[in-house]
């Protein structure tokens, strides 16, 4: 990215397909994080080729990552089992009891959630099912550390990946010492901690090599995806709200108090411009089966691109003709207190329905999905007239975009911008190269507004109310 103009000079992506999860078991997700690494040399040779001599020019490195997840390490860096990873619910009741014990009111205080299925249970989970593992840990990271450890050869974190692993106190400002004692974690197991915002490390000679980029180069920011793409979006201040619509889908408000959800549906993280002085934090819903149930039906029931199956659902109805989709086929959704309900379709009709309305219904579910969250935020004070998101992924589909917009209610701000963008802003402030974070944004482009479409409000409810009482339906709730 180019600093003065915020112009992006060259872009890749790797690999060209969604990168594989392994479950090992149903509940189960894993990666090896030796894949993260080979693809984060894949892209850069991509943009190797692409920018050529102006890769000489970096002045620092900034790094998103998939968050809540778990890589172990011993004391040679090595890792010892494959990162098990956001979307993994077999930490589930762990974090269930650990809420219990340590107590709700003390969870909301101290942590903001309860411990639920991130990363601190996950690294319980290890001690007690892999006691062979266990014991040789010398530092938990996050996926976005694991990649810094690669870079810079040093393991260390941030209070914003604490705050996600469910490891940060915040009324102490520090590491969770009482979540730590309950899990029997050593406190060395939590790596050294450095700001979002700063250096953390520089480009050894050996990372350089496998980069095909300059050693030393530092590595100045680094934060979890979601609050990474809030950021990208220039989305800082309380009251300003983000979604993304990729893996999974997130609506992300800034709060400059924290305020939780009793029920701990939506979950409250430090945001990446958080400081003591100046509190900044996120509010997240997840709807963990988004775009990964949209990749589902294109590759299970078509032969079509992206563009195709767009083109496919918008020639179904609103309401996709009665056919609902429950979107929730990715692990334990936090919006449904942990559950794991599966995906499924509704009110099949041989006789009129086609692969367009399939493809309707599995947009609109995702679309409900995330405005059934977005309902809880609105009971924790975060009540947006417009949201921005990035004009990627499902945000893409005529279909989701304006379905999100109508049965929300609220305008829908696109921007040419991406996670990627963000870490590479990010890492400009971080290194200095921007003098402020209004600076950074120097650049940021608007792409379309969808508003909500005010001739046709009853379509959307009608079709929302008919999901919302299936919903309750799989949830038990007559």
């Amino acid at each position: 990215m180019e600093p003065t103009s915020g112009r992006v000079v060259a872009f890749a992506a790797a690999p060209d397909d969604e990168m594989q999860i392994s479950a090992p078991s149903p509940a189960w997700a894993e990666q090896d994080p030796a894949m993260w690494w080979e693809q984060v040399k894949a892209a850069t040779a991509k943009i190797r080729a692409k920018a050529g001599f102006l890769l000489r020019e970096i002045a620092a490195i900034g790094i998103s990552y998939q968050m809540h997840g778990l890589v172990v390490i011993d004391r040679d860096q090595r890792v010892l089992r494959p990162a098990i990873i956001w979307c993994d619910s077999r930490a589930v009741e762990i974090g269930a009891r650990a809420f219990q014990a340590l107590g709700p009111a003390t969870c909301r205080e101290c942590l903001l959630n309860s411990p639920g299925n991130f990363t601190a249970s996950k690294l319980k989970w290890v001690s007690e099912h892999e006691p062979e593992v266990f014991p040789l840990i010398d530092k938990m990271l996050l996926p976005g550390d694991y990649i810094a450890l690669k870079m810079t050869g040093e393991a260390c974190t941030t209070p914003g990946g604490l705050s996600e692993g469910i490891l940060w106190d915040y009324r102490q400002q520090d590491v969770a010492a009482e979540v730590l004692e309950y899990y029997a974690i050593p406190r060395a197991m939590i790596p050294r901690i450095v700001p979002t915002f700063a250096f953390q490390g520089s480009l050894t000679r050996r990372a350089a090599e496998e980069l095909g980029l300059a050693p030393g180069i530092p590595v100045t920011y680094r934060a979890g995806d979601q609050s990474n793409n809030a950021w990208a979006l220039n989305v800082r201040e309380p009251g300003e709200v983000a979604a993304t619509a990729g893996t999974s889908g997130v609506i992300y408000g800034i709060q400059d108090a924290p305020q939780p959800d009793p029920l701990s549906r939506v979950n409250v993280f430090l945001h990446v411009n958080h400081t003591p002085a100046r509190p900044r934090y996120g509010a997240l819903l997840c709807v963990n089966g988004a775009g990964i149930l949209n990749r589902w039906v294109k590759q299970y029931l078509t032969s079509l691109s992206y563009e195709g199956i767009n083109a496919l659902a918008a020639q179904a109805p609103v309401g996709a003709d009665g056919l609902i989709c429950l979107p929730y086929g990715n692990g334990a959704e936090r919006t449904l207190d942990n559950r794991d309900i599966g995906a499924s379709l509704h009110g099949l009709n041989l006789k009129i329905h086609t692969n367009a309305h399939i493809l309707r219904a599995a947009q609109e579910g995702v679309a409900f999905a995330m405005h059934y969250g977005l309902e809880i935020m609105r009971s924790m004070g975060i009540a947006p007239a417009i949201i921005r998101a990035g004009y990627t992924n499902m945000f893409l589909s005529p279909v989701f975009a304006e379905t999100f917009a109508n049965v929300t209610a609220t305008s829908v701000e696109l921007f040419d911008t991406d996670g990627a963008q963000g870490a590479a802003r990010g890492a400009g402030v971080g290194a200095g190269v921007y003098a402020n974070p209004d600076e950074a944004f120097v650049g940021l482009r608007h792409m379309r507004t969808i508003a909500p479409d005010h001739s046709a409000p009853e379509q959307y409810r009608a079709a929302y109310k008919r999901w919302h009482t299936q919903l309750n339906i799989n949830l038990g709730k007559r």
